[in-house]
């Protein structure tokens, strides 16, 4: 007896051991996660069942021992469960090949039977998420018939399947043992130890319970994912939301300012504005490559030449290797717009600013450095923490790569300031406001 309790052990460590080793697989996540499956990834769902499921049943075939390895019926019933009618009946058919090789001829319409009946485990639930939620202990499952708030349907759904579990146990086991030789394959027979049988029902419940506690976990930490995909795209598109206003509003102040005393300038201006708006709404990523951010500071330095004509001076000294690397976008634009307002224009004479990108390690150095007024040492330590416009990039750099980057700024008063970034080349997180 003892040694038949062993077996049935060693059928539910095999069962959460396949469990496990079934969503390692990015692909068997995806899969599972599915509600709606189109043919293509139906059958793929029962190519993965049976693979996980009927080399057991082969190697009990073949071998006349190893009895703790045969989850067919199992196997079956979860591919119902969690694929529907088609994906448990294909499976229940594939599973019972090399039982049939066996001699053992009622495994083909049993294990058919078995597929559909999880199919319809699975459609008689009101909200597919039910059919995850099955718990190994089946006390809890029946408990939740007269659990306060639960719908009725839902809760009744719960104890039937645990009472379909051990009909369906009870069926295979009548089926072993009304035929000699068996027709069907069963751990225990009904003739058995009262114990023993009843171990089995125990052992095919947890057998079956247990892959989808995991599956069900597996599920959820995907779930857990996106949504924090999800709100980290929300959290990019409210900066982006922010950044954006900001830009034009102070570019339509030096417009404002413009038509009072040089409309025609400020003709150019609004003209230089639209090119850059236009160009922004092409391209409405969070991530570009830096020769497309290259391209829209070209816009935008038109813009402020207007304002300032041959007061500024700009000098790129760009690698060529960098040109199609993804940054974030607006990358340079808040840092030149402060060297201009914070440096450039508080000098008579103007000023030249110098934008840099180069490569060192795997990793992307950004420079952007003015000869301006330069900023006070009490004032340095807290200037990437004000202003609108670098703090949104800080924020935005600290999502992309997940805190993996520098940000530094250097600033001698009547020499200059200098703001170094630095990033990685391949970005950790590639959110799309198009996603």
């Amino acid at each position: 007896m003892q040694q038949h309790i062993i077996l049935l052990l060693l059928r539910v460590g095999v069962a959460a051991a396949i469990a496990s080793f079934g969503v390692r697989s990015s692909a068997a996540k995806r899969m599972l996660q599915r509600e709606e499956r189109t043919l293509a990834q139906r059958t793929r769902l029962v190519l993965w069942f049976v693979a996980m499921f009927a080399p057991g049943v082969a190697i009990r075939v073949a071998t006349g021992d190893y009895a703790a390895l045969d989850l067919g019926l199992e196997g079956t019933l979860l591919a119902g469960i969690a694929g529907g009618y088609v994906c448990g009946l294909v499976t229940g058919l594939m599973v019972a090949v090399p039982a049939m090789f066996g001699g053992e001829y009622l495994a083909l319409p049993f294990f058919a039977a078995v597929g559909l009946g999880g199919g319809l485990l699975r459609d008689a639930a009101v909200d597919r998420e039910d059919i995850w939620r099955f718990s190994p202990f089946p006390e809890v499952n029946f408990y939740r018939v007269f659990e306060p708030g639960r719908e009725l349907r839902s809760a009744v759904l719960h104890a039937w399947f645990t009472l379909g579990v051990m009909a369906t146990e009870f069926l295979r086991q009548a089926l072993a043992t009304s035929f000699d030789p068996p027709r069907l394959f069963s751990p225990q027979r009904l003739t058995d130890p009262l114990p023993l049988v009843g171990a089995l029902y125990v052992s095919t419940y947890f057998c079956i319970t247990l892959p989808l506690k995991v599956w069900n976990n597996s599920r959820n930490e995907a779930k857990l994912e996106s949504q924090q995909r999800l709100l980290m795209q929300a959290r990019l598109d409210a900066l982006a939301s922010q950044i954006n206003p900001h830009f034009l509003f102070n570019t339509l102040n030096s417009v404002s300012t413009l038509i009072r005393i040089n409309p025609e300038k400020a003709r150019t201006m609004v003209t230089q504005l639209a090119r850059v708006l236009r160009r922004r709404l092409r391209s409405p990523e969070h991530l570009a490559p830096l020769r497309d951010e290259l391209d829209f500071m070209d816009d935008y330095l038109a813009i402020e030449r207007v304002r300032f004509g041959d007061k500024l001076r700009v000098v790129n000294q760009i690698e060529p290797s960098t040109l199609d690397i993804l940054v974030p976008s607006m990358l340079f634009q808040p840092l030149v717009e402060n060297s201009i307002k914070h440096g450039i224009s508080g000098k008579v004479e103007g000023g030249s600013i110098t934008m840099r990108a180069r490569r060192a390690g795997g990793r992307l150095l950004i420079e952007v450095e003015d000869d301006g007024v330069g900023i006070p040492e009490s004032h340095l330590s807290g200037i990437l923490n004000k202003g609108i416009g670098v703090t949104n990039l800080k924020e935005r750099l600290k999502m992309l790569y997940n805190g993996d980057y520098r940000m530094l700024i250097d600033s001698q008063p009547g020499r200059g300031t200098r703001i170094e970034i630095e990033v990685p080349e391949a970005p950790a997180q590639t959110v799309s406001a198009r996603q």
